[in-house]
């Protein structure tokens, strides 16, 4: 298959969901301290202003500039229940606007309209997405959890394709269709959620999930592939899966409040070889977990 794929942000950053704006400052900090590139958060995170304040340290002492560092936030497009109104055009201006003011930011480098849920209103938000482009206060626009059948809305239309997508994937949700349209389409695939096989995975109170029971204990399993790959290549499970991920070509999105984990998931220096990635392969679970209210990919 033939890939013209142009990579639009840093394969390692940052991931900030389920942080509050404290733990945002301080771990996107500590982050591009450490060598992180990519920093990701969303309006609907409410830690934008988080990031903002870590970027002014940043820029306030270090010798780092802005085209150093990628960010990436999201537009919530509403739809997801009924109380949740889909934004029109006014509306989505204004929650880009206020990313902008929350990040300290005169542009984000990628815009992702978050979920597919707007349904009908999804190409007038678009439409609105293009024209912020064009005002240079979106350097790429993109989308997530959207399927081939929302993207296929676009280029139905004649609309230019979205710059990325970010989708759930690890080896339990591994969406081959999906990714080999992207491909096909020269679309950058940025994973997130790449840990759910780890039973530490959103196990806490709190954290919801798709993720079942049956999940949970084959996490737990010390037989379990990734537990025997990780002692084989002497280094953590989450390595183990964030390796995978990368060597597919994939950007990544991990999560850590804890600074050692942080420096853990970026530290990727080794190589699964072709029988442990085959392995791997054949994995695949199919759908997605990590939205409790269900898989955005399955919307009309």
């Amino acid at each position: 298959m033939e890939e013209n794929i142009n990579y639009i942000v840093p394969r390692v950053g940052l991931g900030t969901y389920n942080m509050n704006s404290e733990e945002a400052e301080e771990m996107s900090y500590a982050a591009i301290n450490y060598g992180y590139r990519h920093i990701d958060t969303a309006a609907v995170y409410r830690n934008e202003d988080g990031v903002g304040k870590a970027l002014k340290r940043i820029f306030d002492n270090t010798d780092l500039k802005r085209s150093d560092i990628t960010i990436t936030t999201k537009l919530w497009p509403g739809g997801l229940v009924k109380v949740d109104r889909v934004k029109n055009k006014v509306g989505t201006i204004k929650s880009l606007d206020k990313s902008l003011r929350n990040l300290n930011l005169d542009f984000v480098d990628l815009y992702l309209v978050h979920s597919p849920h707007a349904k009908n209103k999804r190409l007038d938000q678009w439409e609105t997405l293009l024209s912020q482009q064009e005002q240079h206060k979106v350097k790429n626009i993109g989308v997530s959890n959207w399927g081939i059948n929302h993207i296929e809305e676009l280029n139905d239309k004649g609309y230019p394709l979205p710059a990325a997508n970010q989708i759930e994937l690890h080896p339990w949700s591994q969406k081959p269709e999906l990714v080999t349209y992207l491909k096909e389409k020269g679309i950058d695939i940025i994973a997130y959620s790449s840990l759910v096989p780890l039973s530490t995975w959103r196990h806490k109170d709190g954290e919801n999930s798709l993720k079942t029971d049956e999940m949970y204990k084959d996490g737990e399993d010390s037989e379990s592939p990734f537990k025997k790959l990780a002692t084989k290549y002497e280094v953590t499970e989450a390595q183990v899966l964030l390796k995978w991920a990368l060597q597919l070509g994939y950007a990544i999105l991990p999560k850590s409040i804890q600074i050692e984990r942080m420096k853990n998931n970026y530290d990727l220096n080794f190589i699964i070889d072709e029988d442990d990635m085959l392995i791997i392969k054949e994995l695949d679970r199919g759908g997605s977990v990590t939205w409790e209210y269900g898989d955005p990919l399955a919307i009309k």
